[in-house]
């Protein structure tokens, strides 16, 4: 695997693929915004954009998904006023969000989100969705255009994507709709076919370019094989390389991590511990080692989480650490 140094999260960023889209190494996941889990105030949330465009975040990455819709409106409004063209902002088509003819109060149980469910998320991955979905999300961004669009884990639906969804996407893109086209997913099978058969420009690979799961590998060598970029999500794990120590109650994948898999995070954290590295430093710096990667994306929900991540991207890690920890279990 080549290698390129991890880079402070400032501009100019790099390039997505081959298009004129540039992102910052460090990218602001805007999910916890949308209320994941725990609900976020609104000025919290706010300051939690702010800091990251502070720290130089120029990247900022949500989805209709992401607390149906209130992560897209909560990122917009907080965006409102900066220079358009100095931002990049993705967000996600597959999921059009219509009303909800039976409301139980809350989207935690169906969803994972602290909103209230008077909107139910139906896919659609058609060429009409994806406009419909588009459409939509510029309303609540309060934008005029997005600048990456991503399917949305079309893991059930993987031969339209590949026949229907990216087609439609790509004729945006050739339209200068958006700028770049690309799937979100969080395995690396369906989009490894999807950069062989399709004219993607970027994919979104959640939680499998870690330091702990690599398996991700072969679809990070193909897509810099064939020019397309690779934005590496969830770099810790749902939590579980987040902390220098990873405490028994740590969670992997978002599910309590199975003894095997805790120890083996506890173990790279000795071995980042013997180079006085920490192990959230490590984590986050870990994707952009490779060549196809051009940001990493973690959820921020609060402006000290973005003031951590951007310190924790500017620390290098020494040769003999990364040496180390490659070879760690």
């Amino acid at each position: 695997m080549a290698e390129q140094p991890a880079l402070a999260p400032t501009l100019p960023g790099r390039a997505v693929g081959r298009t004129a889209v540039r992102v910052t190494a460090l990218g602001f996941g805007a999910a916890p915004i949308g209320n994941l889990a725990h609900p976020v105030d609104p000025d919290e949330a706010a300051a939690a954009v702010d800091a990251a465009w502070d720290a130089g975040i120029r990247y900022f990455d949500t989805a209709p998904h992401y607390g149906l819709g209130l992560s897209e409106r909560r990122l917009g409004a907080a965006l409102a006023g900066r220079p358009r063209d100095e931002y990049v902002v993705s967000t996600k088509v597959g999921r059009l969000l219509v009303p909800n003819p039976h409301p139980r109060g809350s989207d935690l149980d169906a969803g994972g989100f602290a909103v209230p469910d008077t909107l139910v998320r139906e896919l659609d991955y058609s060429a009409d969705g994806v406009r419909r979905s588009l459409e939509s999300s510029l309303e609540r961004l309060g934008l005029d255009r997005v600048d990456v669009v991503l399917v949305h884990d079309p893991d059930d639906h993987v031969d339209q994507a590949v026949a229907e969804t990216i087609p439609a996407l790509v004729r945006l893109r050739d339209e200068g709709v958006v700028g770049a086209v690309g799937v979100g997913m969080n395995q690396w099978q369906a989009p490894l076919r999807m950069v062989r058969e399709t004219d993607l420009d970027v994919v979104m690979l959640a939680g499998r370019w870690t330091l702990l799961d690599r398996t991700g590998e072969p679809l990070l060598d193909a897509a810099a094989e064939r020019g397309v970029s690779v934005l590496a999500a969830a770099p810790y794990n749902s939590g579980l390389l987040a902390r220098d120590e990873p405490p028994a109650t740590a969670t992997f994948n978002y599910a309590q991590a199975p003894d095997a898999v805790l120890e083996s995070a506890r173990a790279l954290a000795r071995t980042a511990r013997e180079h006085g590295v920490r192990l959230p430093q490590a984590a986050l710096q870990f994707p952009l080692r490779h060549p196809a990667v051009v940001s990493v994306v973690t959820g921020m929900r609060r402006a000290a989480h973005v003031t951590e991540a951007a310190a924790l991207l500017r620390e290098a890690v020494p040769g003999a650490a990364w040496e180390a920890l490659t070879d760690a279990p």
